[in-house]
């Protein structure tokens, strides 16, 4: 039992060096279920981060004991150095002190940092980790490039970090290029300063842009977010440039700081933060790693906590898409959506430089989604990064609300930092790189459609509604009709199951042509047999069939697609001026005029005020009539929605329905024998074929009322029967 014991904590200690791509089954289900509810979380109690990251290191472990690839147990040589800790407690102040005092803005903004500029606190790791990563930045371009001077080439580029529960300390300490006393009254003195600002402005002048889009900002507001947790601060720096002695700087966060020499510093620079009674738990080594890896697993630089590293997984956004793997990009999807099992099902990964630096990688779930899923109220799945340092979680406005399906990470380095990296204060830039992103996106399915028609029309089969939420919701008539393209029904010029989409249609219209016809039907065989497609079954056009009732809604709203109309064949039957009105004199099988215009007055009487007028149709074959009420599409929904608790009357006046009648249809000859020879059941044969024609129409929502009509009509039927 002690040997297994002793094997478990070393592979526990080797899993969390291990490759992300190496993660076992058991370890990515926790691991990726701990990860979701850490960033799912608006407030995550202390107690349930200390149980999530408890499961998730449990769950890393029983995935390696279970792996047959752990291969032999380390010596205790090897697990020594699988530890690496810089942090030595060797410097110290040499000599007297300077005071200095915070500028007066300075002392204001640091009690509006301290108080109210991040909702959350544990955000300050997040920002001296930054903070050090482009100080790391910086030495590696004066490596590289030689610049001030030779530096040697194999300094390593390191972040540490050591928690102390018993001092009740938080520290880090960099390899990065350290500062002079100059430099540290000039940046930790005062609080708009931003040394990374003018290093960039020097770099402005050469061809090296590379190297100026590695820089974030050297010790701007995010330092001083150290005084949300910290009564004391002391800052250690060795600057690399030569001839400068090593400087310790400390203060309260109130009204000034003290400078002085100081010894026993290496280069680089060392922060120990005292931290504040309330502040406690960032001394605790779990609670540390859990923000870590909350937001900055992918800084381009080691991190080690307590001489362990603690950033493992790659940030594959940042690489070229020919070099990542899809086994690397099944682990990530799993790490971003807490899905241990799930695959993607597309993956999209977008590199651009102009109009904006945007680095982003996109899935789309395998898994159909929920009726919750569906829900306006799910938060978007995309985390906002600038150069690997998370920004946000839950970035709600990068991409529009329609596409919340979409699980992944945009960084871009062109995002606002100044202030607090939660507070995204440009909103015109936040637009145009949702615009980027969004067409991107709307590209990309477009191209799929084409490449793999039988894969994106599963796709469309699960995802569709989103799309169709996205016309409804956008405002630029462009881009609704980009999204429309994604768009597939069924047509009358297809056989069943075969789709079109509206681009397809739009080639398939006659020379001429300006308008896009579809009729709403629950089904292909009840819009084939309606009264209206049989009305425009003559005119020998296309028809798309909307299945859904937001289908219509969606056309509806859409309006046009590519300077064509898009009209409800309901609206084009009501509009049809070609239908005189009269019956045919010369067609043996119908009403006289005389007896139609008999009927039609007896009807109204009747029908009273269920409908505005009668007359007549001569479109109709094979049904009897058919009602027609002006804009019969947005009428439907209305009638489902604002008037959906209102009385027949009150609907009825919004309607105002026509009866059309077919003076050919032998229910309607019948009916004008049956109103002389017996009133009474032709008023019932009468109400009949009316309410018959109402639900055709899809205005008759709850049928339930005609069952006592029809028994009775039944009876008499029946009566006649000798």
């Amino acid at each position: 039992m002690k040997m297994l014991s002793t094997r478990f904590s070393r592979l526990s200690t080797a899993f969390r060096r291990h490759p992300l791509s190496n993660y076992r089954q058991v370890g990515r289900q926790t691991a990726s279920r701990s990860y979701g509810a850490i960033a799912g979380q608006t407030k995550p109690t202390l107690a349930s981060r200390k149980y999530v990251l408890q499961e998730a290191t449990r769950g890393r472990c029983l995935s390696r004991l279970f792996s047959t690839e752990v291969g032999p147990e380390k010596t205790e040589g090897q697990e020594e150095e699988d530890y690496h800790n810089i942090i030595k407690d060797t410097e110290r102040s040499k000599g007297p002190s300077d005071k200095h005092e915070f500028q007066a803005e300075t002392r204001k903004l640091l009690d509006i940092v301290a108080k109210s500029l991040y909702s959350e606190k544990e955000v300050f790791v997040r920002e001296i980790i930054s903070n050090a990563s482009d100080s790391l930045e910086k030495m590696r371009y004066i490596q590289v490039t030689g610049a001030d001077g030779e530096v040697p080439k194999d300094h390593p580029l390191e972040i540490h970090i050591r928690t102390d529960e018993e001092k009740k300390t938080f520290t880090i300490q960099d390899t990065g290029i350290g500062m002079t006393k100059e430099e540290m009254i000039e940046n930790l003195g005062t609080i708009a300063k931003s040394g990374s600002q003018q290093f960039l402005d020097e770099l402005s002048t050469t061809s090296d842009k590379e190297a100026s889009s590695n820089i974030i900002g050297q010790f701007g507001v995010g330092f001083y977010s150290t005084f949300m947790v910290g009564d004391n601060v002391d800052v250690y720096s060795q600057s690399y440039k030569p001839g400068n002695k090593a400087q310790k700087w400390r203060s309260d966060g109130t009204g000034s700081y003290e400078i002085a020499e100081a010894e026993g510093v290496q280069q680089g620079t060392k922060i120990v933060v005292h931290l504040k009674g309330d502040a406690y738990d960032y001394a605790k080594e779990e609670i540390i790693k859990e923000v870590v890896e909350k937001y900055s697993n992918f800084v381009g630089v080691p991190i080690f906590l307590n001489g362990k590293r603690v950033n493992v997984i790659q940030p594959i956004w940042m690489m070229d898409a020919k070099d990542i793997t899809a086994q690397q990009h099944d682990e990530f999807y799993r790490y971003l959506s807490g899905n241990a099992y799930g695959n993607p099902r597309y993956v999209v990964q977008y590199k651009a430089d102009a109009p904006l630096n945007i680095r982003a990688v996109f899935y789309v779930p395998e898994q159909k989604p929920t009726v919750f899923d569906m829900s306006r109220e799910i938060d978007t799945g995309i985390s906002l990064y600038s150069r690997k340092i998370m920004i946000m979680s839950r970035a709600t406005t990068i991409l529009p609300k329609w596409m919340r399906f979409l699980r992944g990470v945009v960084d871009s380095e062109d995002i606002p930092l100044n202030l607090s990296r939660e507070l995204l204060q440009n909103s015109a830039l936040i637009r145009k790189l949702r615009d980027v992103l969004e067409s991107r996106i709307i590209k990309f399915f477009t191209d799929q459609a084409k490449k793999d028609p039988e894969k994106y029309l599963k796709f469309h089969e699960d995802f569709g509604l989103f799309f169709r939420e996205g016309i409804v919701t956008t405002g630029d008539q462009a881009k609704r009709e980009d999204i429309a393209k994604l768009l597939r029904f069924e047509s009358s010029n297809l056989p069943k199951g075969e789709v079109t989409s509206l681009e397809q249609y739009a080639e398939r219209m006659k020379a001429g042509g300006r308008t896009i016809y579809y009729l709403s039907a629950p089904s292909r065989e009840l819009a084939e047999t309606s009264p209206y497609y049989e009305a425009m079954r003559k005119k020998d056009v296309e028809v798309l069939y909307c299945y859904e009732s937001y289908d219509e809604l969606v056309l509806m709203n859409l309006n046009q697609f590519d300077r064509k109309n898009l009209k409800s064949v309901e609206s084009v039957v009501q509009e049809d001026k070609e239908d005189t009105g009269t019956v045919d004199a010369e067609d043996e099988q119908s009403l006289q005029q005389d007896d139609a215009t008999t009927l039609m007055t007896w009807m109204g009487a009747v029908l009273g005020n269920k409908v505005n007028k009668t007359k007549i149709t001569n479109r109709l074959e094979s049904h009897p009539c058919i009602i027609t009420v002006m804009e019969m599409g947005s009428v439907r929904h209305f009638l489902r929605t604002t008037l959906a608790d209102k009385n027949e009357e009150e609907r009825l006046r919004l309607l105002q329905p026509t009866l059309e009648i077919n003076p050919k249809h032998v229910i309607i000859k019948k009916l004008n024998e049956l109103r002389v020879s017996d009133p009474e059941l032709a008023k019932l044969v009468l109400y009949q074929i009316y309410d018959n024609a109402m639900i055709q129409a899809g205005l008759l929502d709850d049928p339930r009322s005609m069952i006592t009509r029809l028994n009775e009509l039944l009876s008499k039927t029946l009566e006649r029967v000798k």
